[in-house]
């Protein structure tokens, strides 16, 4: 509904215009619109205001007193909207991404730079929580979760790794060691627990190792603490796709377990998504792409 006291945009703009150069047609000229149509916008803002903007010349315009007055507050306020345009062009809006601790340490801090390349300009902040945040107003954009059921609330979830657990060590711990290790061979060694506690289903209930157990509350603490050959850890294997990549850690068993948690990928529905909350998504969905394509 138009506001009373406002006059039309166009009117306005076909008056500034019109005013900046004292011709319709020149304005017309500016506005990619008829000479016609000009003068049409600016009879109709004269008729609501109540007065005559302009002298109409046999070769040209004048401004009344009163249009004089009015385009150059007219003028300014244009200004003003422009300068406040630009300065919001360069403070974008923020994108709120919300992971584990462990995923931004190990998976997501070494690819942003990427990002950042990909996507100049986009303003991206990471929360690192454990906590789930409300997606939407006044909470997240996005976030990447592990799942192991469907989702309620209309929300959307895509796949970005399949939940697959598998035991990782340093080299040096390694070395003499035949690999994979066998299940028994486990028990040698100590074992770093995370707050997942895959251990049990992973080794079976034969095996007891023989070293005490070292236990963190952080699967990216039990990752580190494995690089730095304290023992062998458990973690998915996009946590630990870097390291084992430049060999500061080792697969030493063939078996994988499937967890039945998969990361995904949380967003509200695709027809609700502002187009950088989109962009920010198919990164996350490419570069996973290509990690499973490596």
């Amino acid at each position: 509904m138009q506001d009373p006291g406002l006059p039309p945009l166009n009117a306005l703009r076909a008056f500034e215009a019109a005013g900046r150069g004292l011709s319709f047609r020149a304005a017309a000229d500016a506005l990619g619109v008829t000479q016609g149509a000009v003068a049409q916008q600016v009879r109709g803002l004269e008729a609501q205001l109540g007065l005559a903007l302009f002298h109409r010349l046999p070769k040209g315009l004048s401004l009344t007193d009163a249009g004089v007055r009015y385009l150059a507050e007219v003028q300014g306020a244009f200004e003003t909207i422009r300068r406040a345009t630009a300065d919001l062009r360069q403070h974008p809006q923020a994108l709120r991404l919300s992971v584990t601790p462990s995923f931004a340490s190990k998976w997501l801090l070494p690819r942003l730079p990427s990002f950042a390349e990909s996507h100049p300009g986009m303003d991206l902040h990471i929360h690192a929580s454990e906590a789930v945040s409300p997606l939407g107003a006044g909470g997240v954009d996005l976030a990447v979760r592990q799942l192991s059921g469907p989702l309620t609330g209309g929300l959307r979830a895509d796949l970005l790794f399949a939940g697959q657990v598998i035991a990782v060590a340093s080299p040096d711990l390694m070395r003499g060691r035949a690999l994979p290790l066998a299940q028994g061979a486990f028990a040698a060694f100590a074992l770093l627990d995370d707050a997942h506690g895959h251990w049990p289903a992973f080794l079976g209930p034969d095996v007891r190792p023989v070293t005490a157990a070292l236990r963190f509350n952080q699967t990216a603490l039990a990752i580190d603490a494995a690089i730095a050959g304290q023992g062998i850890a458990l973690a998915s294997r996009c946590l630990v796709a870097d390291a084992l990549a430049s060999a500061r850690l080792v697969q030493v068993s063939a078996q994988v377990l499937q967890t039945g948690r998969d990361f995904y990928v949380v967003s509200q529905r695709l027809a609700h998504l502002p187009e950088p909350v989109r962009a920010l998504r198919d990164w996350l969905l490419a570069e996973a792409r290509q990690e499973a394509g490596a």
